[in-house]
């Protein structure tokens, strides 16, 4: 069968627009794509600081190695056995070896100055946060507590906590689901965490057991959980929409199945969110059982859309 679609180079440049531009679409919502190149769209600046980093230092490298293989075909042709019978004795060349030297410390000098500009940006923290996040690494799921009042927080936001676990078959924690309303396997959780839109979550990490790291692709960072160790980042979401990241370090024999998803809301939004989760995820007498059911299955995000 002979197939003569798209043989015209405009119909493939035109099909590679649309497959660039639906992927484009596709990627602002936090997820990976089929076919996606280069990073996920980033919901935070510090985020679109980090891709353009990754841009300028894939070019350079780029570059690099286009560089010495063209020295490599070059001493191939030019310097055979056939082409150069009298090989010359050159043993130092002053020019060349102060090249050598200087230009590989002047590439690193460009890759290090905007590399320690982002570090700094992203770990000094911001004098006042407008949100308080800790997530606790577990094996294998992540616990979110969002904090009642305390002294140098921010006016009561929560008191509540619960657990983020991947949808997967009851019977096989190795089997995902996808989530009900188009969420994507492996990344599909029962309980996402909620943060507002264009506000300061000060977020921290840590851990009840092994090392688990927290990481979030298009909001721009990842930060190692460590046992009694409590670390903290801070990120400001310039966009609504879900967000979803993944443990990235190796933490046993479930690790693939501890997904992360964060929900970007309205403040208006938000507020109706946490109204329902204080109620939903009140803890009563010791603290070990929830108001109104044993244990939820899921967070309803109904007041967060």
């Amino acid at each position: 069968m002979r197939i003569d679609r798209l043989r015209h180079p405009g119909a493939w440049l035109a099909f590679a627009a649309l497959s660039l531009s639906a992927t484009a679409a596709l990627a602002e919502y936090g997820r990976p794509v089929d076919w996606q190149m280069g990073m996920q769209d980033m919901a935070t600046n510090l985020g679109q600081s980090v891709a353009s980093f990754h841009d300028w230092v894939t070019a350079l490298m780029g570059v690099v190695v286009l560089f010495v293989l063209g020295l490599i075909i070059a001493v191939a042709v030019k310097f055979n056995e056939n082409a150069n019978p009298t090989p010359s004795r050159t043993t130092h060349h002053t020019i060349l070896e102060v090249a050598w030297t200087v230009v590989p410390v002047l590439i690193l000098v460009a890759i290090a100055i905007p590399s320690f500009r982002i570090l700094r940006e992203q770990m000094i923290l911001p004098q006042k946060a407008d949100v308080v996040l800790k997530t606790i690494g577990h094996s294998w799921y992540w616990e979110y507590e969002y904090p009642a009042a305390q002294a140098g927080l921010p006016p009561e936001q929560g008191g509540f906590k619960f657990d983020q676990r991947i949808l997967s078959d009851p019977n096989d924690q190795s089997k995902a689901l996808p989530g009900p309303n188009g969420e994507p396997k492996q990344l599909a959780v029962d309980n996402e965490a909620v943060v507002p839109v264009n506000k300061v979550v000060l977020l921290q990490v840590t851990s009840a057991d092994v090392l688990h790291s927290f990481g979030v692709p298009s909001i721009g960072f990842t930060m190692d959980a460590v046992p009694g160790r409590l670390n903290e980042i801070w990120f400001r979401a310039e966009r609504e929409g879900v967000y979803y990241g993944q443990c990235r370090e190796l933490c046993g024999v479930y690790h693939p199945f501890m997904p992360i998803a964060i929900r970007v809301v309205s403040e208006e939004r938000y507020g109706a969110w946490l109204a329902e989760a204080k109620q939903k995820f009140a803890r009563t007498g010791t603290g070990t059982e929830f108001a109104g059911d044993a244990r939820p299955a899921a967070t309803s995000v109904a007041a967060a859309r």
